[in-house]
């Protein structure tokens, strides 16, 4: 059951790209991301209460550990993302999602020692390989020239979401660990605090009025699809298999990213992304399969 909602966790992220790639133009981003996390905790709040009756009552420790999950997985995540999307193809910026279980696995050694197996560092390698392709557009050699801002802010949220998955690992598994639900209900209020600090500043730059249905059908997308569900089974992933696995479902972000794409914003399907992608993919792969493992 894990798996299939994981794999579910999947296609919900990929389809914050597509709806994204709409609205990111036409709201601030700060305004925009702050109304995801509300939207998220207004269905978190009432869901925590009706399932477990009450609000968990957190040590310091584990109230600082999820204003620092906020802060890198929700707060910084999301600028950089929603500025890749307004920059770049929304399968383009999908795809460089591929670089997440990788940078996952290198700070589980770093921090918890764990060792990578010589099949891992070929995995490592083959995915950052794939990743250039992709980003330079079939011209390794002009990768200089096409990596622009928004590939630099897709790499920068790619960074931010290791973070947050090795900091939900210290949240999840403490001896008082709040479950997925209470964490991901309080890691949204802590994220909708954060982004809206930065509204008054983007007041002036939209009016409700003139904002289309389709950016307010986004923000509930944004809100109950990928967030609200996406995060609370992320996060049971988190505690039942362990980051290094449960990250590495984000393999099929990019697959069902660009295919979404294609499909609802005729996108072009370049070569070089067919086969940058794949070789990533298949990088990430070995990187967490069980024979590297074992390596």
């Amino acid at each position: 059951m894990i798996y299939a909602k994981l794999l579910c966790v999947a296609l919900l992220w990929a389809g914050t790209f597509i709806v994204g790639k709409y609205a990111a133009p036409q709201l601030p981003h700060f305004t925009l991301a702050a109304l995801r996390f509300w939207c998220a905790f207004a269905i978190l709040g009432p869901l925590l209460l009706l399932v477990e009756g009450r609000v968990p009552r957190l040590s310091w420790r584990l109230l600082g550990l999820t204003f620092v999950v906020a802060l890198f997985g929700l707060f910084a995540y999301n600028l950089f993302f929603l500025g890749a999307l307004e920059r770049i193809a929304a399968g383009r910026t999908a795809l460089v999602v591929a670089l997440n279980p990788i940078l996952t696995a290198l700070a589980m050694a770093l921090i918890f020692r764990e060792r990578i197996a010589p099949l891992r560092w070929v995995g490592i390698v083959l995915a950052l390989i794939g990743v250039w392709i992709v980003i330079a557009k079939g011209e390794p050699a002009m990768l200089l020239r096409r990596l622009g801002t928004g590939e630099l802010l897709m790499l920068g949220a790619a960074v931010c979401w290791a973070i947050y998955t090795i900091a939900s690992r210290f949240v999840l598994s403490a001896a008082d660990a709040p479950s997925p639900l209470a964490a991901t209900a309080i890691a949204s209020l802590w994220g909708a605090l954060l982004l809206s600090l930065g509204m008054p500043f983007e007041w002036s730059a939209w009016h409700a009025r003139e904002v289309a249905p389709g950016v307010w059908a986004s923000i509930l997308y944004f809100g109950a699809g990928g967030t609200a569900l996406a995060f609370v089974w992320y996060n049971q992933g988190v505690r039942e298999l362990g980051p290094s696995s449960a990250s590495v479902f984000n393999n099929m972000v990019p697959v069902f990213g660009v295919l979404l794409a294609t499909l609802l914003l005729d996108e072009p399907l370049l070569a070089s992304m067919l086969v940058g992608g794949a070789i990533a993919l298949a990088g990430v792969s070995l990187t967490n399969s069980k024979l590297a493992a074992r390596s």
